[in-house]
């Protein structure tokens, strides 16, 4: 494995031999501060069923990481792990009516298209639509 920058299989690795993540990553990836302020703005309940307490978190993004989804606070909602485990496989589809309209409440000119991860545009700390 080679070190500083090089690439060893896919993962880039640093001086120190960690692993550094791409703009991409680091773009989709769901600081903590914007974890807190959805769990804040969705009341710790699960924007589905309602749940509050354990096994609830600010992690569901509406736009799949793996399609370039960011980790904004647009594109993020506090789900149940029961409801985000739905969401992430068979039943997005038919919950996603419900999820678009309660982003749209919230943030007036939602739009899915602006929360998807574009090369060369700048992604600073305070990022949002």
């Amino acid at each position: 494995m080679r070190r500083g920058g090089a690439v060893a299989g896919r993962t880039v690795v640093d001086q120190g031999g960690v692993a550094m993540k791409s703009k991409r990553s680091k773009a989709c990836d769901i600081p903590q501060r914007v974890k807190a302020r959805v769990f804040e703005r969705d009341e710790g309940r699960c924007i589905i069923c309602g749940a509050t307490g354990w096994g609830v978190f600010p992690n569901s993004h509406v736009v799949k990481r793996s399609h370039g989804g960011l980790g904004i606070e647009e594109n993020i909602t506090t789900m149940c792990v029961r409801c985000h485990d739905l969401f992430d496989g068979t039943a997005r589809r038919s919950m996603m009516p419900h999820v678009e309209c309660y982003m749209k409440r919230k943030y007036v000119g939602w739009d899915k298209s602006k929360l998807i991860y574009k090369k060369g545009e700048d992604y600073g700390k305070d990022d949002a639509m």
